[in-house]
């Protein structure tokens, strides 16, 4: 479908064609100054000492999991609102995600909720920062020291968020960015892992490579079992141009979020996000949450009339827990979280991206308040 307004957009220039043209021209498609100059300017950004550019956010997970040992019989502490990748990634490796509930105001995982969910088994715990909202991560560090457990910091949506004015991405053991075509910038798809820890780092880059040993490392070589998990020369030159842009593209979705703050206050029935203080949001997405008698059904109502006028909308997230395969696999059942899937009922992403005019977000944002009054 040919939507009027989609749901996101990527923000392309010339600058970015430009520099994927030029890596075209060199001999070096892959594994060359690109991926490094990227990975550079990634951990500076975040302030942190270490990063290594993969090709996913999920295969970033996945090499922090293996890195820190974690394995079949070992549990993670996570949250069930959030895309499948950050529980999937506990998966791969055989270990158990362990699921506690969520704040209903920033809808992260409820740090009040964890410690009754530690058990021996438990290893780690892996938070979100669900549609660029920090997770309360004083409290997660507290938690994580108390009982000598990792932290996992899944960043994925949260590029140039800042929780009390440190940037997320910054807080666990080891963190990751993904930038897939709706985040707040792009590789087309791609990753990367940051880290303070020189062995985690090491054995990250080395699994992402193959296997292949990091420092002095024969190619045909390898110590380790790895993965592909590289990222391609010209992905890294479309990631270093958009960062090279970041300021602009931050303050971009400021202004449309702020113009949808001001624009959909005051419509019954529906709650703008809410932004805890000493938090700062890059604004992954805009999703709004709609009163309970809107919920579920009604709720997907309003998706499709809104896509009758060619506007794209979507429910976000569908919690983890839930998804056919976990309750296959775990006997989850409706009730188990009720706060998650109370959110999951309720919330409605609307169009949003970084050059969305104000002109077509009034154009949502009228038919919105109609098609809402009408179900009502």
């Amino acid at each position: 479908m040919r939507w009027k307004i989609p749901l996101s957009e990527p923000d392309i220039t010339a600058k970015e064609i430009r520099a994927v043209g030029g890596v075209l021209k060199t001999l070096y498609l892959s594994m060359g100054s690109k991926l490094e100059e990227f990975e550079k300017l990634m951990a500076k950004f975040t302030g942190v000492k270490y990063s290594v550019v993969v090709s996913s956010g999920t295969s970033g997970l996945h090499l922090i999991i293996k890195a820190l040992g974690i394995s079949r019989g070992d549990e993670v502490i996570t949250t069930p609102f959030s895309f499948i990748s950050s529980s999937n990634c506990i998966l791969f490796e055989g270990a158990k995600p362990v699921f506690v509930d969520i704040d209903e105001k920033t809808f992260n995982i409820d740090v009040k909720k964890i410690e009754e969910k530690i058990t021996k088994k438990t290893k780690a715990i892996l938070a979100v920062d669900i549609f660029s909202q920090p997770a309360d991560w004083n409290e997660l560090k507290k938690i994580a020291k108390k009982h000598k457990l990792y932290l996992i910091e899944d960043s994925a949506e949260a590029l140039g968020s800042e929780y009390k004015g440190k940037k997320c991405g910054s807080f666990g053991d080891a963190a990751i960015f993904a930038f897939y075509p709706n985040k707040q910038i792009t590789t087309g798809e791609g990753g990367v892992i940051l880290t303070n820890n020189k062995k985690i780092y090491y054995l990250c880059q080395s699994m992402a490579n193959q296997g292949r040993k990091v420092l002095n490392g024969k190619w045909l070589e390898h110590v380790r079992l790895g993965y592909n998990y590289r990222l391609d020369e010209m992905s890294c030159a479309l990631g270093i141009a958009q960062m090279e842009r970041i300021k602009e593209i931050l303050k971009k979705r400021t202004m449309v979020a702020e113009l949808y703050i001001k624009k959909l206050k005051g419509i019954e029935d529906l709650d703008i996000p809410y932004i805890k203080p000493g938090n700062k949001l890059s604004w992954f997405v805009y999703v709004i949450k709609l009163a309970e008698r809107l919920a579920g059904k009604k709720r997907d109502k309003i998706i499709k009339e809104m896509a009758k006028r060619g506007i794209q909308c979507s429910n976000y997230f569908q919690t983890i827990h839930l998804q056919p395969f976990y309750k296959k696999e775990f006997f989850y059942k409706a009730g188990d979280l009720p706060v998650a899937e109370n959110t999951s009922e309720r919330t409605l992403a609307l169009p949003f991206f970084n050059d969305l005019t104000e002109k077509e977000l009034d154009f949502v944002v009228k038919n919105l308040e109609e098609i809402i009054g009408n179900i009502r």
